[in-house]
C-alpha cells in the first residue's frame, strides 16, 4: 500500500492511500502530481499540498462562485485568477449571461487537469464565453484596464507562485479592476491552522474596500475542514442582501448544485467567536 502524506502543516496533517501515480512533473513554477485514490478519485497535488479531488471539489468551487454571483445578481463579466483545474470556470459558466476571463500562471497545470481530470472543467475551456490567458495574475490586474463585476482568486497557499496573490498591492489592483458594485472573493486557508493568512487579508480589505469580511465552507479534503473565503466589495455589504432575493435569484437561474443553496448562502457568514476575537 502506498500512502501519501501532505506537507502543508508539517507536524500534523492528512494522509491518503494511493492506488496509482497518474502524473508527476515539474513545471517552470511548481511540482505537479496527480494520483489515483480509492476514496477521493483523482487528486491534484502541487508542491506537496493537496489542491482538489474529483469527489469533493464541488464544496469549494460552488461556494467560491455562486455565493458572490447570487449576491451581486447582475454580473456579466468575471475574472478568475488561478483556478488551473477549471472548476471555478465551470461553475461561473453555469450563469448564462456571464463571460469569464481566467488568468493562470502555469499552463502545464491547465493541460494536465484538462487531460487527466476532465470532470473538473467539464468542457468549460471550450466554451465561447471563456477566455484563458496564461500569465502572471498580479501583472494582469495591475496592467489591464478591463472592468469586472466579480473577481475570484482561486490561488494556492501563500508560497511559491501563489504568494503575490496575498499582498496589498494585488488586492489594490483588484480594486481598480472592479466595477462599481463589483465583488472580490479569495481563498484564505483553514483559519484554525492558517489564522494569520486570514487576519492579513482582512486587514488589507478593510484598508481598501468600504465593505469586506469572510464566509466559510467545510471542505473534507482540506485538513482542519473549516475554510475561510474572503470577500470585499466596492458598493454594498453582501451579508445584508435580502434572503428572499437570494432565493428568488437562485430559483430563476435553475442551476444544479451539489452544495450551494440559499440557506447555505446565509449560514456561511456566521463567524466563530475565536475568529471574531482574532479579527478585532
Amino acid at each position: 500500500m502506498i500512502v501519501y502524506q501532505e506537507a502543508l502543516h508539517g507536524t500534523n496533517g492528512q494522509f491518503m492511500q494511493i492506488s496509482a501515480i497518474v502524473h508527476h512533473s515539474k513545471s517552470a513554477f511548481q511540482e505537479i502530481l496527480v494520483v489515483e485514490t480509492p476514496r477521493m478519485g483523482r487528486v491534484l497535488i502541487l508542491d506537496g499540498i493537496v489542491q482538489t479531488t474529483e469527489k469533493d471539489e464541488f464544496f469549494y468551487h460552488e461556494m467560491l462562485t455562486h455565493l458572490p454571483l447570487f449576491a451581486h445578481g447582475a454580473a456579466t463579466r468575471a475574472l478568475i485568477i488561478g483556478g488551473g483545474d477549471g472548476g471555478i470556470l465551470r461553475e461561473c459558466l453555469k450563469h448564462g449571461a456571464l463571460r469569464a476571463t481566467m488568468v493562470e500562471i502555469d499552463g502545464e497545470v491547465v493541460e494536465v487537469c484538462r487531460r487527466l481530470m476532465p470532470s473538473l472543467s467539464a468542457g468549460a475551456f471550450a466554451d465561447a464565453r471563456a477566455e484563458l490567458i496564461i500569465a502572471d495574475g498580479i501583472k494582469y490586474v495591475l496592467e489591464s484596464r478591463a472592468s469586472f463585476d466579480l473577481i475570484i482568486v482561486d490561488s494556492t497557499d501563500p508560497a511559491g507562485p501563489g504568494a503575490v496573490l496575498f499582498t496589498e498591492a494585488f488586492y489594490r489592483g483588484c480594486l481598480d479592476r472592479l466595477s462599481p458594485r463589483g465583488i472580490l472573493v479569495t481563498q484564505n486557508g483553514v483559519p484554525f491552522y492558517q489564522r494569520q493568512e486570514l487576519v492579513d487579508s482582512v486587514r488589507f480589505f478593510r484598508g481598501l474596500f468600504p465593505f469586506s469580511g469572510f464566509y466559510r465552507v467545510a471542505v473534507p479534503t482540506y485538513f482542519g475542514g473549516d475554510m475561510a473565503l474572503g470577500w470585499a466589495c466596492k458598493g454594498e455589504d453582501i451579508t445584508r442582501t435580502d434572503p428572499a432575493l437570494i432565493r428568488a435569484r437562485f430559483q430563476a437561474a435553475k442551476i444544479a448544485t451539489q452544495y450551494y443553496n440559499p440557506a447555505i448562502h446565509q449560514a456561511a457568514f456566521a463567524v466563530p467567536a475565536y475568529l471574531e476575537a482574532a479579527l478585532g
